[in-house]
């Protein structure tokens, strides 16, 4: 930063439409905000691009957009958020996340103190992924214009070659993994949102997966039919994606299913299914029965998976319906549908 140009004032100071129009300003937020949080060789050349080497294989690519409220709440940010949100997009694939980019929307007035929070949280999370925000953009709108800030997101990885996950390599018989408990990440914004406090505090369980996966893969390798994160609409809207996709339907059994006490009872309390609640630190994997118990044992052995759970099976179905099994005999029938009303939490 030149020396003419004054430091941002962190404390007291927001973001006002010059800091969006290209100029000293502009230049100022960008290094003195964003430098300092990601900092890292790419950046520091300040071009609008980055160019990066990478290992043999297949590359993936992804992209999504944050607009959590509120922006921050127990667990994370909207800045972890967007971090753990596209590393495991990537991961998702069986990939090795390398690099990210980060767009920002931010609202006129929006404190610095605030925007530097979600930009540290973005760094500590990236760094603690080892992987590098290696590029971005910043823009500036109106008050009202926005709902604090937004920020979008692409991420590339590399996948070795000859791996590939996909619905339509699932067969009947087929176990389905569950990572561990479910409706956190929704619950805790979702309480934070409607001012609910609870006599023990839900924290989201917003984390990257992509250490995870890697155990999951040196355990099953090509046994492992495909991976998805449930976030929005819950294990269900993904397991009846999955069961579209696959031309498969899905029997669960709902006693196998973790879900902390605390999560139940507010999911309770707001009339709420934990199968539609969304997460962040999660993920289903659907694996070849031969094999389902060593993944499964290999997950329970990372910290992010101790209490993962075979929850169900796939199953022949013209009907591609996802059915859930109780231990009483009874069971009913997950619509993928029912959980498109829900409030946004993702």
């Amino acid at each position: 930063m030149s020396m003419h140009q004054r430091r941002l004032d962190m404390k007291n100071g927001c973001v006002d439409l010059s800091h969006g129009a290209g100029g000293r300003a502009m230049a100022q937020l960008i290094a003195g905000l964003f430098h300092e949080a990601f900092g890292n060789e790419w950046l520091a050349r300040g071009n609008d691009q980055s160019a990066f080497d990478v290992a043999a294989g297949r590359m993936v690519m992804t992209t999504d957009g944050y607009v959590v409220s509120p922006l921050f709440f127990p667990g994370g940010n909207i800045g972890s958020l967007a971090v753990h949100g596209t590393v495991n997009d990537i991961a998702m694939a069986g990939a090795r996340p390398l690099y990210l980019s980060a767009s920002f929307i931010i609202e006129e007035g929006f404190a610095f103190s605030d925007l530097k929070r979600i930009a540290d949280a973005m760094g500590e999370a990236a760094r603690e992924a080892g992987i590098a925000i290696i590029t971005g953009d910043t823009k500036v709108v109106e008050r009202g214009k926005a709902d604090g800030v937004f920020i979008s997101t692409a991420g590339v990885g590399v996948l070795p070659d000859g791996f590939d996950l996909s619905a339509d390599k699932a067969r009947p018989g087929d176990r389905v993994l569950l990572s561990g408990s479910l409706g956190d990440h929704g619950v805790a914004i979702m309480s934070r949102r409607q001012n609910l406090t609870f006599d023990t505090e839900i924290i989201s369980d917003s984390a990257s997966l992509h250490g995870l996966v890697a155990d999951m893969v040196a355990a099953g390798g090509a046994g492992i039919r495909l991976m998805r994160d449930p976030t929005r609409g819950g294990v269900a809207a993904t397991m009846n994606e999955i069961a579209q996709q696959s031309n498969l339907g899905f029997r669960l059994q709902e006693e196998a299913i973790p879900v902390k006490p605390a999560v139940a009872a507010a999911c309770e309390l707001l009339g709420l299914d934990p199968l539609h609640v969304a997460n962040e630190g999660k993920l289903v994997a659907v694996v070849a029965p031969e094999l389902a118990g060593a993944v499964l044992a290999a997950m329970r052995a990372h910290p992010l998976g101790r209490d993962a759970a075979d929850i169900g099976e796939a199953v022949a179905d013209d009907h591609r319906f996802v059915q859930m099994a109780t231990s009483f005999g009874g069971g009913r029938i997950v619509d993928w549908l029912s959980g498109e009303q829900l409030p946004r939490i993702c």
